[in-house]
């Protein structure tokens, strides 16, 4: 029997941090080089930051970290076990902490294309625009739509994976499909374990965004595009190191953006709501 609609991940942020470790905290050290290179100040808005973990490291490296999600637990989660930042819930979809409170808005691992229309990625950015002080950077890290053109490798075969936690095996059967018509990356998970507990299906989906879409969005929202590239990055391969600089392609399966705000906002946030959910990290 198939228990639908949880997301194990979510709900158990230190299974999630098993699954998806990051030692070295490599998201966030390639975040905080492009804040450092393009001059960003200090105060960092990490929206979709999860279990905290790379908030919880740029404000060890020195800033003023607010972190917001969707997840009571993730948040829950991250004020216990990587405190520092500010903790906050808030809708990816639209938000509004205040008008120039931050100096700049990191968004990894994906977390953006939890926007799936067109109004929900113009909430988004319309509320990092609230947000942004003047000169602001948004940086962000999530799969590239272009990929898939004409690409099927990631979609001809489900892909089995494995571990351990607390002495119990986990595995997950995950396959991914294209909608078209959407323009989603439809992704369905079915887990089990080897302590007998019942097998959860998860359903979800990230929005596939082409480079030269990327570009008019943020162009139309007030943002001049720094750096779009797939790689070096913190999911690529080669990974990103430091003293790496980024590439000049957008053809591989990630895609990175660094923009800066050169036209910040006069009015009230567009679809802004506050404590509401959307936006979760997620591989």
């Amino acid at each position: 029997m198939t228990s639908a609609g949880h997301n194990l991940l979510t709900d158990h942020p230190a299974l999630y941090e098993a699954r998806f470790p990051d030692p070295d905290r490599l998201a966030a050290r390639w975040a905080q080089d492009c804040l450092r290179r393009h001059g960003a100040g200090n105060r960092v808005l990490d929206m979709g930051c999860g279990t905290g973990r790379d908030a919880a490291w740029l404000h060890d490296a020195g800033r003023a970290v607010i972190g917001a999600d969707l997840s009571e637990a993730m948040l829950a989660y991250a004020r216990e076990h990587h405190p520092g930042p500010e903790y906050v819930r808030a809708d990816l979809h639209g938000f509004d902490l205040g008008r120039g409170v931050c100096d700049a808005v990191v968004c990894l691992d994906s977390a953006l294309l939890y926007c799936h229309t067109n109004d929900q990625l113009d909430g988004f950015l319309s509320s990092c625009r609230h947000a942004l002080a003047p000169g602001g950077l948004l940086v962000a890290e999530m799969r590239n739509g272009a990929y898939f053109l004409g690409r099927t490798d990631l979609l001809d075969t489900p892909r089995s994976d494995a571990f351990t936690w607390h002495g119990t095996v986990h595995r997950s059967v995950t396959t991914l499909t294209v909608d078209r018509t959407d323009q989603l990356l439809r992704r369905r998970r079915l887990w089990t374990a080897d302590d007998g507990s019942e097998p959860v299906e998860q359903r979800s989906a990230w929005r596939l965004l082409f480079p030269q879409e990327l570009r008019h969005l943020l162009a139309a929202h007030g943002f001049d595009v720094l750096e779009l590239h797939d790689g070096p990055g913190p999911r690529t391969e080669p990974l990103w190191r430091e003293g790496l600089l980024p590439g000049r392609t957008t053809d591989a399966d990630r895609l990175h953006v660094v923009a800066r705000l050169t036209h910040p906002s006069t009015g009230t946030t567009t679809g802004a709501s506050t404590g509401t959910t959307t936006g979760t990290t997620s591989h």
